[in-house]
């Protein structure tokens, strides 16, 4: 009986241990999260299998929120090693990780990306604000009458939101709602324009996204799925629609279309990588400590991301469309990367 009972507290234990500890299960890096951030980490996997003697990482694209909820979930080597996200981690995601034993995270910005509204470099060139970009292309929107209500959009002219804007149709083709550009498009601009009413921004979190990411469906907004030469193409020939896509593709592109200014701002690499142009937003990635050294290649994968050769003004993730950090936010980003320095929680 004696033997019975010590053989099953060493079972315990051992079962506590192999929770409370990563197990030596495997030897490629695991990466979840934002499929905005995905292509970029894509390159430097691909390079890193190539030019080392680790396994090329296994990528997988969750969205942010998914991969931050797997990569909070716990220790050990069932869980993922690392995760990209295209916003930073929320107060409540890092508590999530903390009490779930992920207690040691290394955050690391990337560099940033922004999203144009386009058109024939023939045409009127546009400015517009965020709320016209939502009054503009919004399933429903608030009654122009007055009042804390919402109507079908009624805007059919640029013009008849606001004077100012182009007297001709709105026509806006776009990506469709499997693409990373359209989460983004909606949650910054749509979002940022619908916000700037008080009583929907006052509502719960479901209901403003419910009123302020819908776009409307009857004809304005035309889905281009997602080869965005096939907008460009279409740009080029009628000076009357405007395209939705990144800027990098804007930036290949420069001598047949041009970007709209959005509240003023130009889209440039200086304007999006210190976030002063609106639709622009940072890009992370999480490497949970407590992996380090029982998954190998995780240092040196972080360390191949943030180097100059990668994610510098004349890295290799430029010619794929990475706008760099600004180089004295680079230079300490790769040094507290290395370093593998621990969030607080005091950051978010």
């Amino acid at each position: 009986m004696k033997l019975k009972a010590a053989l099953a507290s060493v079972a315990l234990a051992g079962s506590i241990a192999a929770v409370s500890t990563p197990a030596m299960a495997r030897d490629t890096v695991n990466i979840v999260g934002s499929s905005t951030v995905y292509p970029f980490a894509t390159v430097v996997a691909e390079r890193f299998g190539r030019n080392t003697d680790f396994p090329t990482p296994k990528l997988e694209s969750t969205g942010s929120g998914g991969g931050l909820k797997l990569f909070c979930a716990g220790v050990g080597t069932q869980h993922p090693d690392i995760t990209n996200a295209s916003r930073r981690m929320k107060t409540s995601e890092f508590q999530d990780c903390q009490n779930n034993g992920v207690k040691d995270i290394t955050e690391v910005r990337i560099g940033s990306d922004g999203i144009v509204l386009a058109n024939s470099s023939q045409a009127e060139k546009m400015d517009i604000s965020l709320r016209q970009l939502f009054l503009a292309l919004a399933k429903d929107v608030p009654n122009p009458q007055g009042g804390e209500n919402l109507v079908p959009n009624p805007y059919k002219k640029w013009s008849d939101i606001d004077s100012s804007l182009p007297d001709m149709a709105i026509s806006v083709m776009g990506p469709p709602p499997t693409s990373g550009t359209r989460d983004a498009f909606v949650e910054i601009a749509m979002e940022g324009g619908c916000k700037t009413y008080d009583w929907i921004k006052s509502k719960s979190k479901g209901d403003m996204r419910a009123i302020c990411h819908n776009i409307r469906e009857d004809g304005a907004f035309i889905e281009a799925g997602e080869n965005d030469n096939l907008i460009v193409q279409r740009l080029a020939r009628d000076t009357g629609t405007f395209g939705i896509f990144g800027y990098s593709f804007l930036d290949e592109n420069r001598g047949q279309i041009q970007a709209s200014t959005i509240g003023g701002v130009e889209p440039t690499q200086e304007t999006i990588g210190d976030d002063s142009y609106p639709v622009a937003r940072s890009m992370f990635f999480y490497v949970k400590k407590a992996h380090v050294g029982v998954v190998p290649g995780i240092q040196e994968y972080v360390n191949e991301f943030t180097s100059e050769g990668a994610w510098g003004d004349n890295g290799y993730l430029v010619d794929v469309g990475l706008i760099p950090n600004p180089r004295n936010v680079r230079m300490q980003a790769a040094k507290d990367a290395k370093a593998l320095k621990s969030m607080t929680g005091n950051e978010l």
